[in-house]
């Protein structure tokens, strides 16, 4: 007898429908799977066996064979194991078989039947709706991952014999207690009442209780940070040990916005997929990675083995931050070229390639020569030599991707005692509004955020009086602006504009965002006053 379930199995962040065949026939008892089926899936076969008999089935003592269909994808992970047990019962005459055709069974079989959660619930869940299919059983654990997408009706099942009870139109098991989660804001992702209500409750942000206003006598440097964070611009920080670089960098999270709801699901998946999702609730807070500079090249974007993915896609619609810039291997950061300028990792393979999601901010502080303290000519201890090496490690063209250049100045006398720029609730207000001029500028556009603009979209959305096109292009002969850099001016200028509530880029928006470019001549010293 044939009878065929309906699952899915991941490969990279692609979620892929696969049809379990199940034929039982006489002949020598056996029990073969076939259809590219990886080690953890081969392995089912006892998984399988023993959970029907230990559920209170018998386990067809007959020639079994199972085929994974189509059988030129390959198959990875546990999560086919319900799937394979709720066809053989329905094979085997034990179950009907008409409800196989409408529910997705996706879980890990224990021994004794229990049925397990795996990563990648929310991808399942996703491509269960659009494949058609009317329900999806799986493990209680995360049934609650499951139910973020809209539409699907959801079966928690915590044993196989919970699974064939659905199957023959019985009810499920109930939901487990949410998992308490303090300061991750309300059920909308996109109530910003509620983001901030979050912020309270979970002291400060993100748990760790930062704020901006701990930063004092470096507003410029705050300021900086606020325009990357309105805009989502990439930032490099420079200075000499100990002037804040790292401190600036980690209150970054204090002031972001939070995700629209679109966007949490995004994160969400990624995060189910790789397995760091570990309360199967929606991500509410935008990722902020800080991966150490000993990292290496596949570690950092990925494609150290098959599916892998690296700390650039796990920092999508957030924040990586590379502390000691210049400490990192240059491959490693030659690499980051790619998905600072598309937004995506495509790693390429002998016989497959991928593309992964990398929508980043680029965060990173480094120091301005080997000692940390050029221009100080007391201080600094560094020959020609090693500053032209230090300068080689940061290509032109990796410096070129980056917007901000923030130069951080050695403490003065009374620096401790400065007022702050602003608090993050205040700054945080204020790229929250610039983020919504952006957002009504950008609707029917396909991005969400000035640095995301392309050319065409500059053209249409930032218009320069003849003062500013006068600048622009006196920058432009002067040799230290290239065509890349001066597109990255205006969706900098334009940042400016939307943080000061105009409607139009002045003049003073783009010196401002000119004298935040990252040029080799002014990396020696301090930018000029950009509060």
């Amino acid at each position: 007898m044939l009878a065929r379930a309906h699952t899915f199995t991941i490969d990279g962040l692609t979620t892929l429908h696969v049809t379990v065949e199940v034929d039982i026939r006489r002949g020598l008892p056996s029990f073969a799977i076939v259809g590219l089926a990886d080690a953890a899936v081969r392995e089912a076969r006892e998984r399988v066996r023993a959970a029907i008999q230990n559920s209170g089935f018998e386990f067809p003592a007959r020639r079994i064979t199972a085929n994974l269909a189509p059988g030129d994808v390959p198959k990875a992970g546990p999560g086919l194991d319900l799937a394979l047990a709720g066809a053989i019962l329905a094979a085997s005459g034990q179950l009907a078989p008409e409800r196989l055709g409408s529910v997705a069974l996706f879980g890990e079989l224990a021994l004794d039947g229990e049925v397990r959660a795996c990563h990648g619930t929310l991808a399942v869940a996703q491509a269960t709706r659009e494949s058609g299919l009317a329900a999806l059983a799986l493990a209680p654990a995360r049934a609650r991952e499951a139910l973020l997408v809209e539409g699907l009706s959801v079966h928690p099942v915590g044993h196989l014999a919970a699974a064939v009870r659905v199957l023959q139109g019985g009810p499920a098991d109930g939901l487990p207690p949410p998992l308490a989660r303090v300061g991750r804001g309300a059920d909308n992702a996109d109530d910003a009442g509620g983001a901030d209500r979050a912020d309270r409750a979970d002291n400060g942000y993100g748990g760790t209780g930062l704020d901006l206003s701990d930063v004092r006598g470096q507003h410029a440097a705050a300021w900086a940070l606020i325009v990357a964070a309105a805009g989502a611009h990439n930032t490099l920080l420079s200075g000499p040990p100990g002037t804040g670089k790292t401190m600036l960098a980690q209150r970054a999270p204090s002031i972001l916005p939070p995700m629209s709801r679109e966007e949490a699901i995004e994160v969400t998946r990624i995060h189910s997929i790789v397995g760091t999702l570990h309360d199967g609730q929606l991500v509410r807070r935008r990722p902020f990675r800080a991966p150490h500079h000993s990292i290496s090249t596949a570690g950092l974007v990925g494609g150290a083995r098959r599916n892998s993915v690296g700390e650039v896609v796990l920092a999508h619609r957030g924040v990586l931050f590379l502390d000691e810039l210049s400490e990192f291997a240059r491959p490693a950061l030659e690499a980051l070229r790619q998905p600072l300028e598309d937004g995506r990792v495509a790693i390429v393979r002998a016989e497959r390639s991928t593309v992964y999601p990398a929508r980043i901010m680029l965060l990173a502080a480094s120091n301005p020569c080997p000692c940390g303290y050029a221009g100080d000519e007391e201080r600094c201890t560094c020959s020609e030599s090693d500053l032209a090496r230090h300068r080689r490690k940061l290509s032109g063209p990796l410096l070129d991707r980056i917007d901000l250049l923030v130069h951080l100045e050695s403490g003065r006398a009374g620096q401790l005692r400065a007022e702050p720029l602003m608090s993050s609730p205040v700054a945080r207000r204020r790229v929250l509004d610039a983020r919504q001029r952006q957002a009504a500028r950008l609707r029917g556009e396909r991005v969400r955020v000035n640095a995301q603009m392309d050319a065409a979209m500059l053209r249409r959305h930032v218009a320069l009086d003849r003062r500013g096109e006068a600048m622009l292009d006196a920058a432009h002969r002067s040799g230290t602006l290239s065509t890349r850099g001066a597109h990255r001016v205006l969706r900098v200028a334009r940042t400016l504009a939307d943080l000061h509530g105009s409607e139009r880029v002045g003049a003073h928006h783009l010196a401002e965002a000119l004298a935040l470019r990252p040029q080799e001549r002014r990396a020696q010293r301090p930018l000029a006053s950009v509060g």
